[in-house]
């Protein structure tokens, strides 16, 4: 799959000095006069999806890769929930904790049903200690998905204990927490025992 992709980089390029070279008024060759490529060449019909680009980066571990291709998505696509909402997973697993939380913010505020931002937006807030917003977030969250995700029943479960152990004062610390990627810029809460 790198391979496709440096590929696609140099052919992106190179185009881009061509394109920047040829006179607008000119037509395509005519069918009859179109060259075939040589066997074995991969020939792209569509467009790169530069999100799924971004998630594979991601799961990679390539984050700020992953971010670039992020931005490109939204250059191309345009600003919608689901680009915002990745950019801020990249920016959340660079440790960019503040930038993070004003992207899932944006989503939200682009989308109010977009369940992996809100999700991730009280992951954020687990973060940073705000046990009683990330509970509401993730009950939102909860509710919105029907319940389906076990990933979003257990971010639940942990923001409501870690809550009461605040309340408690049981347990006030932070150790134990960590974050897992789960795909599609969704992240989940991990406590270590």
């Amino acid at each position: 799959m790198m391979k496709r992709f440096i590929s696609l980089a140099g052919f992106l390029a190179l185009s881009g000095c061509i394109g920047s070279q040829a006179d607008d008024r000119l037509d395509p060759l005519p069918r009859e006069l179109e060259i075939a490529a040589p066997a074995g060449t991969v020939v792209l019909q569509d467009e790169v999806d530069q999100v799924l680009v971004g998630d594979r980066l991601m799961d990679a571990g390539q984050h700020d890769l992953a971010l670039r291709a992020y931005y490109r998505a939204a250059a191309e696509r345009g600003i919608d929930a689901e680009v915002l909402t990745s950019i801020g997973a990249a920016n959340l697993a660079l440790g960019r904790i503040g930038q993070a939380e004003r992207q899932f913010r944006e989503a939200i505020e682009i989308d109010e049903s977009f369940v992996p931002a809100i999700n991730n937006l009280g992951v954020v807030l687990m973060e940073q200690g705000e046990y009683g917003e990330a509970r509401r977030i993730f009950e939102r969250a909860f509710a919105l998905d029907s319940g389906s995700s076990d990933a979003i029943r257990d971010n639940l479960r942990l923001s409501i204990a870690r809550m009461e152990d605040s309340v408690y004062g049981e347990r006030n610390n932070q150790e134990g927490l960590g974050l897992i990627r789960r795909g599609g810029g969704v992240f989940e809460l991990r406590r270590d025992p």
